[in-house]
């Protein structure tokens, strides 16, 4: 059997400061490691915090780039509205103001009665060709009676030459034009059921309604954005 030997005093200090100085270096590595895990930990908490918070700031200012965005869009969008309205009212005064100095003119027509007298014989023609009737009546104010009557005088002549036909047209004094009219004629046939309103007024109307797409490109150009035209 072997001996077992009571160790000195010397060599029990000795190994008590091995074993303090392995607890403390156990310790100490325990610390450092701990130490390590805990700022790593940090690092990685920390680095998800920003990128959460960078993450919530980057929505936000998309969400109020993209509100910004469609506020402009709206403000342009009205902004330009109202001046295509602005520009349209002004157009529209304009053609408005256009007919409406042409409508005060037309008074001026009947003035010279030589010219007016021109004017109202190509209007009875006319209706004469479209009628092709042998007997038809004429209306017109009664201040143009004088004038008129020439005029049928002269288209019934016309007429005949043109048409080698015979046309029975007289001026129908029982319903004359209303005096406030421009003036012109109206030319009846068809036994009073046809009626073709060769008056100022009525010819008014008849530009202002087809010739007014051509005044608007005449005046303001061709519209970019009109698809579709007359």
């Amino acid at each position: 059997m072997s001996q077992i030997h009571a160790m000195s005093d010397d060599q029990v200090s000795n190994e008590l400061k091995k074993m303090t100085a392995f607890i403390r270096q156990e310790a100490l590595e325990k610390a450092h490691e701990i130490h390590l895990k805990a700022d790593e930990e940090f690092a990685i908490e920390k680095s998800k915090l920003v990128r959460g918070e960078t993450a919530e700031i980057d929505k936000q200012y998309e969400k109020k780039f993209k509100q910004a965005g469609m506020s402009q869009q709206i403000t342009k969008s009205t902004v330009a509205n109202k001046t295509r309205i602005k520009v349209l009212s002004a157009r529209q005064e304009l053609l408005d103001k256009l007919f409406q100095q042409a409508q005060e003119q037309l008074s001026s027509r009947t003035s010279d009665a030589s010219a007016y007298q021109g004017i109202c014989k190509n209007l009875i023609l006319e209706g004469l060709y479209a009628l092709n009737e042998k007997k038809v009546a004429i209306r017109a104010r009664k201040a143009d009676y004088e004038v008129v009557r020439k005029s049928i005088e002269d288209a019934t002549k016309e007429y005949k030459e043109n048409v080698k036909k015979d046309v029975s047209v007289e001026l129908d004094e029982k319903e004359p034009l209303p005096e406030d009219s421009a003036g012109g004629v109206s030319i009846v046939g068809g036994g009073g059921k046809i009626d073709i309103n060769n008056t100022f007024d009525e010819r008014l109307k008849l530009l202002e309604s087809d010739a007014l797409p051509s005044m608007r490109l005449t005046l303001f150009g061709e519209n970019k954005n009109r698809r579709f035209h007359d």
